[in-house]
């Protein structure tokens, strides 16, 4: 996988951080200068933890672990479900619901029941009023916007990525409680010590959250294939 060129990170926005006055102190290894009273990001040592990340979670697809993706901020939902969507991995995009791993048998009781509904609906033979469909439906529905991106797991995952620290705060604490690796954006308002991989970057613009998420899926999809070819071997 071709890691993004300066360039490609300077026009996607990846050096802007937030006012001097919201910093974070210990983001100070990874801030390059101060402008307009802006913190900017260093990008080489953006680029360094990218392809940190990027080789481990490669190296955790390889040997068939699961990597969450977790952004429900508004502009990151949208490249975030697709693109976990394409290397089928779980994602949580619209709310994180409390406990979501922590008390993860009693997410898996809701998943089961969206799926015995989605039974019940596909029943030629089941014998159901107009609105009883219709209330099931709209129930159904509701699972789908918040269990959706996990459907398809029955274990917790083995890490999640996060691309607003702050903003999944309750994601982070979850994870680090069961001790899962922990992958995250890290803008300079943020404290990098709470994950164990962070990389430095805006966690607000989509094109930033665009080129960080493209490039770490492609380390996915080949460590995807990788574990494909040795199946085959």
């Amino acid at each position: 996988m071709n890691i993004p060129t300066y360039n490609e990170l300077l026009d996607a926005g990846v050096h802007f951080g937030h006012l001097k006055r919201k910093w974070n102190p210990k983001m100070l290894p990874y801030i390059f200068q101060e402008r307009k009273g802006i913190h900017i990001i260093d990008l080489n040592r953006t680029s360094d933890k990218l392809v940190e990340a990027g080789e481990v979670m490669k190296q955790m697809a390889k040997q068939g672990k699961k990597i969450m993706f977790v952004a429900t901020k508004k502009q990151a939902k949208e490249i975030v479900s697709s693109e976990a969507r394409g290397v089928a991995m779980p994602y949580v995009t619209e709310r994180w619901l409390g406990g979501m791993m922590t008390n993860f048998s009693t997410i898996k009781r809701s998943i089961k029941k969206m799926n015995n509904i989605d039974k019940m609906l596909a029943d030629a033979n089941l014998s159901i009023t107009k609105k009883e469909r219709l209330t099931l439906t709209r129930e159904r529905n509701k699972l789908e916007k918040v269990l959706g991106g996990i459907a398809n797991i029955n274990r917790l995952p083995n890490a999640i990525f996060i691309v607003d620290t702050h903003y999944e705060h309750i994601a982070i604490a979850e994870a680090k409680k069961l001790g899962i690796k922990i992958f995250a954006m890290v803008d300079t308002n943020s404290n990098p010590n709470t994950v164990d991989y962070p990389i430095p970057a805006n966690d607000d613009a989509s094109k930033s959250i665009g080129i960080i998420t493209k490039y770490l899926t492609g380390c996915i999809k080949e460590g995807l294939s990788d574990r494909e070819k040795m199946k085959k071997s």
